[in-house]
């Protein structure tokens, strides 16, 4: 029985927390429902109505992220998996761009400038891909390459100015997002990355031998991306866990001055530490735009960087939980659209629900008294078992 709750601790925080922020979008789904207000004067009517309507939009959105019987029906069993496979398209850039911020969490790092990392990415992989007409498969890898390279030496240049100059990584971060967002307008109005014939801010396609393979036909969108983010995945669990430069990651994370002491380099632990943090959310940015855009726009970015902090908030920095956790946020992203098409549910709900996860996990103490769970122990606000693991 020990053994279980030892097995179930990790995952009771997040898991309580996605319910609560499910209940509450419930509520929220119910009362902006204009037929449910209206029968405000019998109570039971008005519950059953609130209750039918919060259920049909979350099937909805089940429908929309996982499996749709009405495509299964018209066009095969297959096709029924069609939502799942864009959750899948939709949670590979977030599986990567979520594990840039964990491991920079593991480090003691506070990585926000994942966004600014993911653009440099898809900069690097965009020019490759379209100017460059190389071989199939030499042309996936060097496009990948390119945006790996590009956005890892971003990233490093933060933990750089963090070890050498004492920079608070969060502001220099934050700052570079900008940088990073214009530098992207500027770059998309030269003649290097504008399209030919055209004048709003996008960059030719790239090549059909850089673009990365579909795994279940033309038909799905599901592509090598997700294989991808499952071997970083893979890679960060063995870096952490496994090897030496893991250890000294987390030996700084958990004290700076006792890893210093016992003769570990902590200014070379921070850089190395971001220039790995900005690759993977490059990678991230290489797999979006090889795997789904195809051409590179100003909004090629949208919120991936910025929800990839409350992926790796919901896994708790953990390369596993930040795989699920990047699964059910690409889930709320496909599925959103159905359940405001089939339902007329505000999209909004999602973003409301994606925002009530991440307050319950930055408040801990909440959930606990809401279950009255005596499983998790609290330091700080923040749930301190599992977290520099």
């Amino acid at each position: 029985m020990k053994k279980v709750k030892s097995l179930l601790q990790p995952v009771a925080l997040p898991l309580l927390a996605f319910v609560l922020a499910l209940f509450f979008g419930g509520l929220l789904i119910a009362f902006s429902d204009s037929t449910v207000l209206k029968l405000a004067k019998s109570p039971v009517k008005m519950i059953k109505a609130g209750l039918a309507s919060a259920g049909n939009a979350y099937l909805a959105l089940f429908q929309g992220s996982v499996y749709d019987p009405n495509l299964a029906k018209a066009h095969g069993a297959l096709q029924g998996f069609y939502p799942f496979s864009e959750t899948l398209v939709s949670a590979a850039p977030l599986i990567l761009t979520g594990l840039s911020v964990a491991l920079a969490f593991r480090a003691g790092l506070f990585n926000i400038g994942a966004q600014g990392q993911f653009i440099f990415g898809a900069i690097g992989a965009s020019y490759v891909g379209f100017h460059y007409h190389l071989p199939i498969v030499v042309g996936v890898i060097a496009a990948i390459i390119a945006g790996v390279v590009l956005a890892g030496l971003w990233g490093g240049l933060v933990g750089l100015l963090k070890a050498r100059t004492g920079a608070h990584e969060v502001i220099v971060t934050i700052m570079l997002n900008y940088v990073a967002s214009y530098f992207l307008l500027w770059l998309l109005s030269t003649t290097a990355f504008l399209q030919k014939g055209r004048r709003d801010p996008i960059a030719p396609p790239v090549g059909d031998n850089s673009r990365l393979p579909h795994l279940a036909g033309n038909n799905m969108r599901v592509n090598a991306g997700i294989l991808i983010a499952l071997a970083a995945a893979f890679f960060v669990w063995w870096l952490l866990s496994r090897s030496t430069w893991g250890f000294r990651f987390r030996a700084v994370g958990a004290n700076t001055a006792a890893a210093q002491t016992a003769g570990i380099s902590v200014p070379f632990v921070m850089t190395s530490a971001m220039v790995i943090c900005g690759a993977l959310a490059g990678l991230g940015g290489a797999v979006h735009v090889l795997g789904s855009d195809y051409s590179l726009t100003a909004g090629t970015a949208g919120n991936f960087g910025f929800d990839a902090i409350t992926v790796a908030l919901l896994g708790r920095a953990q390369p596993v939980g930040t795989v699920f956790a990047s699964l059910l946020f690409g889930a709320l992203r496909a599925g959103g659209l159905t359940m405001q098409a089939n339902t007329s549910t505000p999209i909004d709900i999602v973003l409301v629900i994606q925002a009530l996860v991440v307050l319950f996990i930055a408040a801990p103490t909440l959930v606990r008294a809401i279950f009255r769970f005596k499983g998790l122990k609290v330091s700080g606000g923040i749930v301190s078992k599992g977290w520099n693991g």
